[in-house]
């Protein structure tokens, strides 16, 4: 086995396939990618057996950019007899045997691309599950639910109702989202639906046991380019007081809570008031990426706050370039001045044309 197939949102396959390119080359792996545009995913084979699955095992998924899943795939299976397509997708995962143990397999997931013409496919594949996953168990699969983060996901990513990839995941370090995508529920009550990136990111950045330590009602927060208000509601929900900094009008129901203090000025020229310990930073303004750096540099290196969230609108070319550019930028401005820093950064779900960056400062090992 010496292919992977990574998910990522239409569109973004150039940067996904010069991003695996670039982490495999480091460890030392080499191959190319097969790349499709606008198909939603793409395919990264490896000149040498077996080292798609180290790629899987080493490279840190949360440090991947653009891609929404990684998993070792066989080479695809064409022409499915519709009467029978289990038997052939059962024979192909015990060519996985000598890679590892599948009583170690966890679920089954059935999945197809992101894309318009991809997700009539979906209804075919939920049907598909319940008969695949019932062959699965009885090869005595499936049944390890106690070491699920030990554990593989199998995975069958169908390009056609008689066409699909076979392969796996390590539930250490994949999505564990079905199609890598998160389903996340719009609050009736927010300002609008921008509120939906910046709790992806919550969600995506902070695990689950931390989050009411770093997000309570004890912390104050600053929304630069805040109107309706999307950002400052995910905040809010969570007991924070929030600057909320733009020339535009926030929601009424935001100012009804009481935990908010509308600032009508420019978010590139807002100061943070004086005596008043910020702990998060949010933004999502319109500009351009170089700008938002140079911001958020301003911001961290002046000790204005302690972790911050924000997104990077990217130009439609040279998109990957400029993302390494700009964290490039953030990560030698922390570094020349000695602050110690946790850097992460994804092309959401929830995002279009940009992505979402995260910093946590750290002070002796400890977050501030």
């Amino acid at each position: 086995m010496n292919k992977l197939a990574l998910y990522c949102r239409i569109g973004f396959e150039k940067e996904v396939a010069a991003e695996i390119t670039d982490k495999a080359t480091e460890r030392g792996v080499f191959g190319f990618a097969r790349v499709q545009e606008n198909s939603g995913y793409v395919i990264f084979e490896c000149y040498q057996a077996g080292e798609a699955d180290k790629l899987a095992r080493e490279i840190p998924f949360q440090q991947l950019i653009f891609a929404r899943q990684i998993i070792v795939i066989s080479d695809l299976l064409t022409n499915l007899d519709p009467t029978d397509r289990v038997s052939p997708i059962i024979e192909k995962f015990h060519q996985f045997s000598p890679q590892f143990n599948l009583k170690q397999s966890t679920e089954i997931w059935v999945e197809t691309a992101d894309t318009n013409e991809a997700k009539e496919l979906l209804g075919f594949c939920r049907k598909f599950t319940v008969p695949l996953r019932q062959a699965l168990r009885k090869q005595g699969w499936l049944q390890c639910q106690e070491i699920k983060k030990s554990g593989v996901t199998l995975h069958c990513l169908f390009i056609a109702n008689n066409a699909c990839y076979i392969g796996y995941s390590y539930n250490n370090n994949h999505s564990a989202h079905f199609m890598g995508i998160p389903r996340l529920k719009f609050p009736m009550d927010a300002p609008s639906r921008s509120t939906l990136k910046l709790e992806d990111a919550i969600l995506t950045f902070i695990p689950a046991e931390q989050e009411a330590k770093r997000l309570n009602e004890n912390m104050i927060g600053v929304d630069l380019g805040a109107c309706p208000g999307g950002w400052t509601y995910q905040l809010v929900r969570r007991g924070l007081f929030v600057y909320a900094v733009d020339h535009g009008k926030m929601a009424a129901s935001l100012h009804d809570t009481g935990r908010i203090e509308h600032c009508p000025e420019d978010g590139f020229k807002f100061q943070p008031p004086k005596r008043k310990k910020i702990d998060w930073l949010v933004c999502d303004m319109v500009e351009q990426p170089s700008r938002i750096t140079d911001l958020i540099s301003k911001w961290l290196l002046n000790g204005w706050c302690r972790e911050t969230i924000f997104n990077l609108k990217l130009p439609m070319k040279k998109r990957y370039q400029e993302v390494q550019k700009c964290l490039q930028q953030l990560s030698d401005s922390l570094d020349s001045q000695g602050i110690k820093f946790r850097l992460q950064a994804k092309h959401l779900y929830h995002d279009r044309e940009e992505i979402t960056v995260h910093i946590q400062l750290i002070s002796h090992g400890v977050t501030q």
